[in-house]
């Protein structure tokens, strides 16, 4: 587990103590997109006392009564990768479709009072098809390498010398996906229900905050443990090999 240091950057802090990003997302810290900002610089751009989110910290450290909390610098990146497809991309694959579809709903009947539902309805079907396309892409294409390369197995195709190209695409997917659900919070005021709010409406919002948390772990977990690892690993082989030709 990383020392809890002022210095340190936000999405290390979370990578080797999955329960600090509890504390992050209350305070609104961002820790996957921005998970290379140091600790000091987050609170001061959010105008935190940069102590007692440490004590903060500190706390979420040693939940009482809960599980440990998981250290995925120290997993295997097939451990991560699992976890990635088997949490988040099945979560995604589920929960896009049912809240496309509740907003559609709650569209139909309040659009008039609440424009902004319109907008939230775009937004979701915008994500569900992109998000689509991107996971299909990880799960076949930049899983696959990374696993192989872990296992010290061939590495086949355009991008085996170097993963920078295509990590630098997934991340910039990721940060628009995460500028999108900024957007659905902006224009729902916080995913606040409005005083007038049916059952569907405050399920949609209710949906749209665990959808922006799932979100940010996922990923947090791909742009601070999985690909600066993988990079690590590339590097690695590749100076072996040069080590390998001087002889």
């Amino acid at each position: 587990m990383t020392v809890l240091d002022a210095l340190t950057p936000v999405g290390e802090l979370v990578a080797t103590c999955s329960g600090r990003a509890r504390v992050f997302e209350q305070l609104g810290i961002d820790y996957c997109c921005g998970g290379k900002t140091p600790l000091a610089m987050a609170c001061a751009e959010r105008g935190l006392d940069l102590s007692k989110v440490l004590e903060e910290l500190n706390e979420a450290d040693a939940p009482a009564g809960e599980e440990p909390p998981v250290d995925w610098s120290q997993a295997t990146l097939a451990d991560v990768i699992d976890d990635v497809v088997t949490t988040h991309h099945t979560y995604l694959r589920r929960a896009l479709p049912r809240l496309e579809s509740l907003a559609a709903k709650v569209a139909i009947a309040h659009w008039e009072r609440h424009p902004e539902i319109l907008r939230v309805h775009e937004l979701l079907g915008d994500l569900r098809a992109d998000l689509s396309v991107h996971m299909i892409k990880e799960e076949m294409i930049l899983f696959p390498m990374i696993q192989r390369l872990e296992a010290g197995e061939p590495v086949l195709g355009v991008f085996a010398g170097d993963l920078g190209g295509p990590i630098e695409v997934i991340e910039h997917e990721h940060a628009r996906y995460a500028a999108k659900l900024h957007e659905m919070r902006r224009i729902t005021r916080n995913f606040a229900p409005p005083a007038d709010a049916c059952p569907s409406f405050r399920a949609l919002l209710a949906g749209l905050a665990e959808l922006e948390d799932d979100l940010h772990r996922h990923v947090h977990k791909e742009n601070n443990v999985l690909f600066p690892r993988a990079s690590a690993l590339v590097h690695a082989r590749a100076s072996r090999l040069k080590g390998r030709r001087a002889c």
